[in-house]
């Protein structure tokens, strides 16, 4: 006989704070949002990008998040035999909760530990918060020495990815993930960062001069 699928606890308030952390309140899960804000993801990148969780535990939240309704999981076409998970409408929702508890911690980011993990597009969340009102739109492609990502900014909606833009990018960011994390603790902006020497900008456009401009 099959095991029963685990009950989870709820706070039993009647209340949208607590009704939100009946979801997303166990450990790992908003972790696993920041992972598939990227995109669709397989069991084994998710693994790989969360350090220190379990296959146990990862698998018990990826299947309480289904039911939930945050995430989906489906087989990709042929010739790959790979299941992804995404994240539904109301999961990619969780990404203004996520920004503002980035920005909430950022404070916290000081020495890196030398048992710190880190993947580049972790920091996309505090550089969003950098880039929000430049009065332009488009894909800028960050670059960091941990890697690279990319971030899309304005028309209303924002969202990031792992690696190189998928399309030729607006504009190329070239910094640190000191100056990463000085954009998210709010003391020091992009423009800011040019003129200092911290930040290069590649690019023509008119996203690219918004950025040289802040």
């Amino acid at each position: 006989m099959p095991p029963a699928p685990r009950t989870r606890r709820s706070y039993d308030q009647y209340c949208a704070a607590a009704r939100a952390l009946d979801s997303v309140g166990d450990r790992w899960t908003l972790l696993i949002v920041r992972e598939l804000l990227v995109g669709p993801r397989r069991y084994t990148d998710l693994h790989a990008d969360l350090p220190g969780v379990s296959t146990d535990v990862l698998a018990s939240r990826l299947k309480d998040m289904e039911r939930e309704g945050l995430t989906t999981r489906r087989r990709l076409p042929p010739p790959s035999a790979a299941y992804v998970y995404e994240l539904t409408e109301r999961g990619r929702e969780l990404l203004p909760v996520l920004k503002a508890l980035a920005s909430w911690g950022a404070p916290a980011l000081e020495e890196r530990a030398p048992t710190d993990a880190v993947r580049a597009h972790w920091f996309a969340l505090p550089l969003l918060r950098g880039l929000a009102g430049l009065g332009a739109d488009g894909v800028i492609q960050v670059r960091l020495d941990e890697g690279e990502f990319h971030v899309r900014v304005g028309g209303g909606t924002e969202s990031y990815g792992d690696g190189p833009a998928p399309d030729a990018p607006d504009a190329l960011l070239t910094l640190d993930a000191e100056a990463c994390v000085a954009i998210g603790q709010g003391a020091l902006t992009v423009a800011e960062g040019v003129r200092t020497g911290r930040i290069e900008v590649s690019g023509e456009s008119v996203l690219a001069k918004a950025l040289r401009a802040g």
